[in-house]
């Protein structure tokens, strides 16, 4: 049995959808006054803009592997340059080259998102996972694109700088270590490896699934088996599994 690669445009029209959530938050928030949002719901708010933060990168993963847009390869470059743009202005071919190079070598030396084999406390993991995408003239670019950006809509628009350092940056670094923690340490951590886990069984599972990391924590296993179907179909990709497994 071999599930195929998606062929409706659904993928198309969620990448559509996050794309402009995203904005569309991004610049209403911009301009919110503060003043007249509580603690709670301006955490709420910043959790919301991660979890879309989190989705650009995941589109442009999506884009790396032809899943977004069916049988249009161009598009799914285009949509995927723009998406990691905007993530925090990162090189999409770079991202492309590191992704390829973890399906090679999943888990093991030679893998960019895993560690060097020495270092594997998270904290030193996470760094050197940061630093497989950001090299050290990438930050500078992005440090200096994020400095005029602000200094432009705070010159232009009176936008508080504030608001953006909690709608924009803030969000970038949960989202950094979201895509991390769940989509990257738990599934190929030594105490949460594959032949370990357990998948969500029901609704809210799958929706706590789709939260922490669209579906590719807890189905992290099913992505490197199936590369071929994208983020929303994951959870399906478990019965194709399984019937493989019966099959044996």
């Amino acid at each position: 049995m071999v599930l195929q690669k998606n062929k409706s445009y659904l993928g198309l029209w969620l990448a559509i959808a996050i794309l402009l959530l995203w904005l569309s938050s991004g610049l209403f928030l911009m301009a919110f006054p503060l003043s007249q949002m509580s603690w709670i719901a301006i955490a709420i708010l910043v959790g919301c803009r991660s979890f879309l933060h989190t989705g650009l990168f995941i589109l442009a993963h999506d884009a790396i592997h032809g899943n977004l847009v069916p049988h249009n390869l161009l598009l799914n470059q285009k949509i995927g340059q723009i998406t990691v743009l905007l993530y925090a202005y990162l090189s999409y071919e770079n991202c492309q080259n590191n992704h390829k190079n973890h399906h090679l070598n999943p888990a093991h030396i030679g893998d960019p998102d895993f560690h060097d084999g020495v270092h594997c406390h998270p904290i030193l993991w996470y760094y050197k996972f940061l630093c497989n995408y950001f090299s050290v003239a990438q930050f500078i670019k992005f440090l200096g694109v994020i400095a005029l950006l602000s200094l432009f809509f705070h010159t232009l628009f009176d936008v508080a700088y504030l608001n953006l350092l909690l709608f924009f940056l803030i969000p970038l670094v949960l989202s950094s270590l979201q895509l991390f923690f769940f989509g990257t340490y738990l599934p190929h951590g030594k105490a949460t490896s594959w032949p370990n886990r357990t998948h969500p069984t029901h609704f809210l599972g799958n929706c706590w699934s789709l939260l922490t990391c669209y579906h590719f924590g807890s189905y992290h296993e099913e992505h490197h088996a199936f590369p071929q179907i994208p983020w929303f179909q994951l959870p399906q990709a478990i019965f194709i599994s399984q019937s493989h497994q019966k099959l044996l």
